[in-house]
């Protein structure tokens, strides 16, 4: 009875200590890309001080794995900001367009035409917490501004 015991106090002990640990058994991976570092080099926000030592061959199979999975389309988020399909439509999208682009270096702006609509959409976001951080400061110029599911290109 003692052993029994024992043997079922170590397995609770064990169960805790893991779960202190931050171990889950429910964990499913899930990673994150700051849109902020699209189109730019990692390496690159590193600042001055930070020395990065790795081989020529390292960073040719990163380049090679991003440039053939560029084609890939991933589900994720982007914010619709201008939808319309009144006479004005075209030229009004052309400059919230350019507009966003510009207020957004970072983030890609589509613009695209479904008869009769014209419609401007912002962002590759993988995670819904990356877009709504962008949808709340477009939501104060874009009213109609709306977050959407949609299939987004590979992170670069």
């Amino acid at each position: 009875m003692k052993k029994i015991l024992i043997a079922l106090l170590l397995v609770l002990l064990s169960g805790t200590m893991l779960r202190a640990q931050g171990y889950r058994a429910d964990t499913t991976k899930v990673s994150r890309v700051d849109s902020t570092l699209v189109g730019r080099n990692v390496l690159s926000v590193l600042g001055s001080g930070v020395t990065v030592n790795q081989s020529s061959a390292l960073r040719s199979a990163l380049e090679r794995y991003v440039q053939n999975n560029a084609s890939k389309k991933l589900t994720g988020y982007r914010i619709r900001v201008f939808y319309d399909n009144g006479q004005t439509a075209r030229t009004r999208s052309e400059s919230i367009a350019r507009a966003v682009s510009n207020a957004y270096p970072g983030i890609g702006v589509y613009r695209t035409f479904e008869s009769p609509n014209f419609k401007v959409m912002v962002g590759d976001f993988r995670t819904k917490d990356e877009a709504l951080k962008v949808y709340q400061s477009l939501k104060a110029t874009y009213p109609t501004a709306l977050l959407l599911k949609d299939t987004i290109n590979y992170p670069r």
